[in-house]
């Protein structure tokens, strides 16, 4: 239940905790009460030279100062007792003093040895009962108490000894404390109506808080929740001890909203809620940090009782899910972070943890990942990396190279595989793994892409008609707004066909959003530009993929024609692939060939292409122009091909 939210019983018990601890205010009152009244009784002892004056005055003293010790001990140390014990504690000072004071009166009316004294000490014990009745209203009973203990012994004295005017001073005292009973009862009404409006306000401001600090979508605690209790979880931690933070990001669940709708979306996010909730240590503070994303923080006694605590988490997500019939598969990927070995402080290490989920997810997802120090090198590397691309686009550092892919029967180049390369003014030449999934992760690559394309269909327009180049393209450039478009333009731009430019994508386009990346392909083949599906054979269902999609050309993975897995099973599946092939009427192109046996070993399994070191590397343009300039002038050697 969220707090802020009381009974009535609690709500009156607070109220009357503060109306009590308003007896114990100002102790400063008591003392100064006090002292009058002693002066005013010894000085009434000095004048009457009364023994049982003497004694009254003695107790007076004694309760007075007690009663200021007291008040001024629970005002500074002791407020949190229950209101009861404190109520009783100042009844029995505040009535003992009361009729202490009420007893000094009568006693000095009895003497009757010197009217000045008597009008003192009745004048004070007068002030002391109206002036209590209106500093205690915030407990009315011990309020009017006070006041009767204080006059009723003067009142009764004065009618007791019968003169005209102490006859005329009881019935006015009676009045007087009629009187000052309805204002004490009206004064602890104001009392009342304030403080409990005041709680009233204070329970609303704390719901009100609570409701900023929650999800409504799985009442964990969300983001700004998370922060203050990130504070006083570390604040709490004792010295010695680690604290996990667990930050998970639920895997695809962006399809489960586009399929089946926001509101299953949001009962996936309560189901694994409660899974975390009934997973998680008691103590453990979990919070729904935004969209699918989930933090879970908690003390831990070593990295072992963390890992499995991660795992087991992983294992309870995993458990597919069953919501109005359909059947939800969910995963979910996670970073760990420890305090204090990665990070001394929250923002340190939420970092840590959002590093090390993004390893997780970059490394396959549906995995735990725990933060190491090197994430933060490959980051600053990576960061370093970023910056020196973006400017060497602007300072025409980058090139493009081409390689070509050779028809198998002919030995004669059919097209131009377009590949980038950096030569850093510094650092030399980078290699296209070591920047292209930099550029990739930071949307670079966007940039980056449409300018390959550009430079690569201009120098493809320089061609002969039969030649044409293969660009890849990343997932990420695709699914950019006007993807599309840049491509077109590019062929406007160089004055291309577009039959002549080769788009090549992996099965990983097609993993997350099938609709999007088929309007981008069903948009470009209208227009005449070729498909090729690149790396055949290392994904999880590129024949489905082959039905689909209007594929012109497959290229065999290099793992099949070279590497230490060569043998009769990839013949076997290299001779499937090109059998394929040749029914759908589609080329078959062979890569990583460097020697003149897999040449002839994928030609006889039925390939048509051939791309590798066998017949060139990539090279720069002028050089790709060379090698087309000799085809014309003479016939390709048989002695290549076979």
């Amino acid at each position: 239940m969220l707090g802020g939210m009381f009974s009535a019983d609690e709500r009156d018990e607070r109220v009357r905790h503060k109306l009590v601890e308003s007896l114990y205010t100002q102790p400063m009152s008591l003392a100064l009460g006090a002292f009058c009244g002693v002066c005013a009784s010894l000085t009434a002892v000095y004048v009457t030279r009364s023994v049982p004056l003497a004694a009254v005055s003695a107790m007076l003293a004694l309760i007075g100062i007690v009663r200021v010790l007291m008040a001024s001990h629970v005002a500074r140390f002791n407020l949190n007792r229950d209101a009861k014990t404190l109520e009783l504690l100042y009844e029995v000072g505040a009535f003992s003093f009361a009729f202490a004071s009420g007893l000094v009166g009568a006693f000095t009316l009895l003497e009757r040895t010197n009217s000045h004294v008597e009008v003192l000490v009745v004048v004070y014990t007068v002030a002391y009962g109206v002036a209590i009745a209106s500093r205690n209203a915030g407990r009315p009973l011990i309020a009017i108490g006070q006041l009767l203990l204080a006059l009723l012994p003067v009142i009764a004295v004065s009618f007791y000894i019968g003169t005209i005017g102490l006859i005329a001073l009881g019935s006015l005292l009676i009045f007087m404390t009629l009187a000052m009973s309805s204002i004490t009862m009206n004064i602890f009404n104001v009392l009342k109506e304030q403080i409990m409006a005041a709680e009233a306000s204070a329970e609303m401001a704390d719901k009100m808080r609570d409701l900023a600090r929650t999800d409504i979508v799985t009442g964990l605690t969300n983001r700004a929740g998370l922060n203050h209790e990130l504070v006083e979880k570390l604040m709490s931690l004792p010295d010695g001890e680690q604290m996990a933070l667990l930050w998970l990001d639920l895997d695809k669940f962006k399809e489960v909203n586009d399929t089946l709708g926001h509101p299953v979306g949001d009962r996936v996010l309560a189901e694994v809620a409660s899974r975390l909730r009934a997973r998680a240590p008691a103590d453990a503070t979990i919070s729904r940090f935004g969209g699918d994303e989930f933090i879970v923080v908690c003390k831990v006694e070593d990295r072992c009782v963390c890992e499995n605590l991660a795992m087991a988490i992983l294992e309870d997500i995993r458990r597919p899910l069953r919501l109005d019939g359909e059947r939800i598969e969910t995963a979910t990927s996670m970073g760990v972070a420890l305090l204090p070995d990665d990070g001394a402080d929250i923002d340190t290490l939420m970092q840590s943890a959002d590093l090390a989920l993004y390893h997780a997810k970059i490394s396959g997802r549906n995995q735990v990942c725990f933060f190491d120090a090197s994430m933060t090198r490959n980051l600053v590397r990576k960061k370093e990396i970023e910056a020196e691309l973006r400017a060497a686009l602007q300072r025409d550092e980058l090139s493009i190279f081409f390689q070509p892919i050779v028809d198998l029967e002919t030995g004669r180049i059919r097209a131009f595989e377009a590949l980038v390369r950096w030569f850093h003014p510094e650092k030399g030449e980078l290699r296209p793994d070591e920047f292209i999934p930099v550029a990739e992760e930071t949307g670079v690559i966007i940039t980056l892409g449409n300018w390959i394309t550009a430079q690569a269909a201009r120098a493809c327009a320089q061609w002969p008609e039969g030649v044409s180049v293969a660009v890849n393209l990343s997932p990420v450039q695709i699914r950019a707004p006007g993807a599309a478009l840049g491509i077109l333009t590019a062929l406007r731009d160089a004055g291309l066909d577009p039959s002549r430019l080769e788009l090549e994508v992996t099965e990983s386009l097609f993993l997350d959003d099938n609709q999007h990346t088929a309007r981008f392909i069903d948009e470009l083949a209208a227009k005449g530009v070729r498909f090729a599906l690149d790396d055949f054979g290392t994904g999880y269902s590129s024949l489905g993929y082959i039905n689909k999609f209007p594929f012109k050309k497959i290229k065999v993975d290099r793992s099949f024609v070279s590497g230490p897995n060569v043998g009769i099973k990839s013949d076997a599946i290299i001779r499937a692939v090109a059998e394929m092939g040749a029914t759908l009427e589609m080329d078959i192109v062979a890569e990583g060939l460097e020697t003149i046996e897999q040449v002839h070993t994928v030609r006889n399994a039925g390939c048509t292409l051939g791309q590798g070191y066998y017949f060139s590397r990539a090279v720069p343009d002028y050089l790709a122009a060379m090698l087309l300039a000799q085809e014309l002038e003479s016939p390709p050697s048989k002695r290549l091909v076979g």
